[in-house]
């Protein structure tokens, strides 16, 4: 179905369908990168904090590497996949851009990974988001990638934000979010379960279950893994909007970033999640290889816990890489006729029926 036409003037990137104003589900105009001169007012907190984080981040690397044993290893991996699901299934493709929805005990288990990924509150983090979908690559962007790499990555967190984002924010509607009481427990007591989450669990557990070191379990456990979930998201917003092919929308910065979607877990097929942001699978056909969070919410959804998964069809697809593309898709999409039988037979079908 295409989508309602609509005035898009006051958008510069699409969240949902109904932001949309052409059937191939892009805006009437062309967006715009653009950043002011507005000064930058820094936070000395968040920038001695950070620097800590990233000191302590490199001990704890030694560590990891030298002196942990292989149980904290393996405990903090485990950790940095349940952080990053709890960002990328949870905040992002579940409350972000309601790309699907998830019963009670599934959203659950995605609160309590975003807690222990401390990225702020699942709501807050969608918050974040979704000004950054609809006013992209401008000073109401939370991380508007045009002020640059360091910027997009980190930078925005070590300055005041600018006018424009509160001032456009407060029109954001976010009343889904806050009708969700899993959501709302979590951001009132978030001061209190982040710190459980985040730090106090990820340091007891290895000395009380496996004898690891008190130092050894906190920089390793907590700060490494911590430090290091936090810069795969940011590279996110900062590496997939700066290197890579624009296959399906050569005007926008997102890029199409395999390496960042190794290390986060499906995330760094931007080009993708930019033009057809509602996909739960934020990636054309699944990439399931590269792409954890689609797997992990495949799962779900075969257990009757995830539902109502939202993707786009091949005929879109295909029209808007015609038009919008850079020219480096090789596929139109599901059923090319140069798309390889090996492929065909590896991907997966959700409820397929016989034709």
């Amino acid at each position: 179905m295409a989508p309602n036409i609509k005035d898009g003037a006051d958008l510069n990137g699409v969240l949902f369908e109904d932001d949309a104003s052409t059937p191939d589900y892009a805006l009437a105009t062309a967006p715009v990168q653009k950043a002011d001169n507005y000064p930058r007012k820094l936070v000395w907190r968040n920038i001695i904090l950070f620097a800590y984080l990233h000191l302590a981040a490199v001990y704890g690397a030694y560590l990891f590497l030298f002196s942990a044993k292989w149980q904290t290893d393996i405990f903090a991996y485990i950790l940095y996949v349940i952080s990053g699901l709890g960002i990328t299934a949870g905040a992002h493709r579940l409350w972000a851009h309601k790309s699907y929805k998830a019963k009670w005990p599934l959203r659950l288990i995605l609160i309590i990974f975003n807690t222990v990924s401390f990225q702020d509150s699942a709501l807050d983090w969608s918050r974040d988001h979704r000004m950054h979908h609809k006013y992209s690559e401008t000073d109401a962007d939370p991380h508007n990638a045009t002020r640059g790499f360091f910027f997009s990555h980190i930078g925005w967190l070590l300055v005041r934000k600018h006018p424009e984002l509160k001032r456009k924010g407060k029109g954001l509607d976010l009343s889904d979010l806050y009708a969700d009481p899993i959501l709302r427990f979590q951001k009132k007591y978030y001061l209190l379960l982040m710190p459980l989450g985040c730090f106090i669990m990820p340091t007891v557990v290895p000395v009380y279950f496996w004898g690891e070191t008190w130092t050894n379990a906190f920089f390793v456990a907590a700060l490494f893994r911590y430090t290091f979930i936090l810069n795969v998201t940011w590279l996110v917003n900062s590496a997939a909007h700066k290197w890579g092919h624009k296959p399906y929308d050569s005007s926008i910065k997102p890029s199409e970033n395999l390496s960042v979607s190794l290390f986060a877990l499906g995330e760094g097929f931007h080009n993708y999640h930019h033009t057809f942001p509602w996909d739960y699978k934020t990636a054309e056909l699944g990439n399931n290889r590269l792409n954890f969070t689609t797997n992990f919410i495949n799962f779900f959804a075969k257990i009757g816990w995830a539902y109502d998964l939202k993707t786009v069809s091949d005929e879109i697809i295909q029209n808007r890489v015609k038009r919008t593309g850079d020219g480096s898709h090789h596929l139109w999409g599901w059923g090319d006729k140069d798309q390889p039988k090996e492929e065909v037979n590896a991907a997966i079908r959700i409820n397929p029926k016989d034709e």
